[in-house]
């Protein structure tokens, strides 16, 4: 009769998670190494923490300043090369842009085109002066603008837009004027006399206040009806640009070459992309730094997984050796000293990104205590164009946070359970 040949137990099979699990939980007066497992687990928790956390804000910033552009200003602008006229100057301003309008608006990605009449001025009131860029609009046109029409805070309503002007709260802020106030505007190519060109005042009425949520807009611009921007910046049945929204701004580069076309000869345009370009490729290359950074922080988290297994290896050198002489296999060596590692990296990845997440969701309340205890100042919006921390919490960046701190632990792991998998029992009982 043949004897029945010993059944391999399957991989991580119930008593290797028992196994690691006693060494887990060890007292180090029973040869643990809880300490240092305290250490490796907090370790984990606050890299995976830090990682999700600067992620969450870079997608903030981007989104924020993304949509501040294409939600305040133009997808594409059309407009003409410059030219010399009869009179021997530099004209760049659109005669048609009436028939050029029909022709952008009857393009099928095209949502609106607005004529447009734009000028730098200087504005007063109270005594106070501040520099800002007028732009002429329709009404009509003015109410798709999204930042403006449904900004974060304004005052007044867009009614009030035509009788009046419509300006940035920042504007409002420096002049230290409300809706109803009056304030004036003065352009030095005003008047054109026998004694040279004389600067042009004149006073209008503040009829909506908006805060479209970027500071340096806020900070500058002033609409005005179409009508009266030309007559006051002498463009007499004429416009500078076109302003074109696309239904998808991600794709107008796409859009550049049938605008072209539509536009005629002499036309130019210039996208939002061309206008923030260097702007954005900054932002991704310091996207790119910073996780690498955070990556080689959480791989430094990773490795004291290393020291506090290699030290456990040592204190459990014994039991190895027992366990083996009783018929524990290399494998399963490996398996109890590889959970107790991924162990320790799996529940800090997670305590890290519940750390994360609700740093990224509460970020307001955060840095308001922050500011709070900092005696204030902690965010200037003048120098950053954001009136508040942005944070964006995404799938893909928490899933690829999650990826690399399991994929460090996990592959640190291995090097200390080989070594205890390949202990010499007859070595490891020798001196007991």
């Amino acid at each position: 009769m043949s004897r029945a040949t010993p059944r391999t137990p399957a991989p991580f099979a119930a008593f290797e998670w028992m196994i690691a699990w006693r060494y887990l939980r060890a007292k180090r007066a029973e040869g643990g190494v809880s300490t240092m497992t305290w250490i490796s687990l907090l370790g984990i928790t606050l890299a995976v923490f830090a990682l999700i956390a600067t992620l969450a804000v870079r997608s903030g910033f981007r989104e924020e300043f993304v949509d501040t552009i294409v939600g305040t200003n133009a997808h594409v602008t059309v407009y003409y090369q410059q030219e010399v006229n009869e009179f021997g100057q530099i004209e760049r301003s659109i005669a048609d842009f009436a028939a050029l309008q029909a022709r952008v608006s009857a393009l099928a990605f095209v949502t609106r085109a607005a004529p447009l009449v734009k000028g730098q001025v200087m504005a007063t009131a109270n005594g106070r002066n501040s520099g800002v860029e007028v732009f002429g609009i329709a009404a009509d046109d003015l109410a798709t603008i999204p930042r403006v029409a449904d900004p974060e805070a304004s005052q007044g309503t867009l009614a009030g837009f035509g009788p009046g002007l419509a300006i940035g709260s920042g504007v409002a802020r420096e002049l230290g004027v409300t809706v109803g106030d009056r304030i004036r505007l003065i352009s030095p190519d005003g008047v054109k006399t026998p004694f040279g060109t004389s600067p042009r005042v004149q006073a209008y009425e503040v009829g909506y206040v908006f805060t479209a949520g970027r500071y340096d807009i806020d900070r500058t611009r002033i609409y005005m009806p179409f009508a009266e921007a030309q007559s006051y910046f002498n463009r007499e049945g004429v416009a500078d640009e076109l302003e074109v929204m696309v239904d998808d701004p991600d794709a107008v580069d796409r859009h550049a070459l049938p605008l072209l076309e539509a536009a005629g000869e002499r036309a130019l345009v210039w996208t939002w992309r061309d206008a923030s370009g260097a702007f954005l490729r900054a932002l991704e290359i310091e996207d790119n730094v910073m996780f690498v950074i955070l990556a080689i922080l959480v791989l430094i988290a990773a490795m004291n997984i290393v020291s506090g297994l290699i030290m456990l290896v040592k204190n459990k050198g014994r039991d190895i050796g027992i366990l083996r002489t009783m018929g524990l296999s290399e494998g399963s060596v490996l398996r109890v000293f590889f959970i107790c590692g991924a162990f320790t990296g799996l529940i800090g990845t997670l305590m890290g990104v519940i750390l994360g997440s609700l740093f990224a969701i509460y970020i307001d309340e955060i840095f308001s205590v922050v500011n709070y205890v900092a005696g204030g100042g902690v965010w200037d919006p003048e120098i950053r164009g954001l009136y508040a921390v942005p944070a964006k919490l995404e799938l893909g960046d928490v899933l690829s946070a999650v990826a690399l701190s399991l994929g460090l632990s996990f592959v640190v792991t291995i090097f200390p359970a080989r070594r205890a998998a390949r202990l010499n029992p007859v070595e490891a009982l020798r001196y007991e």
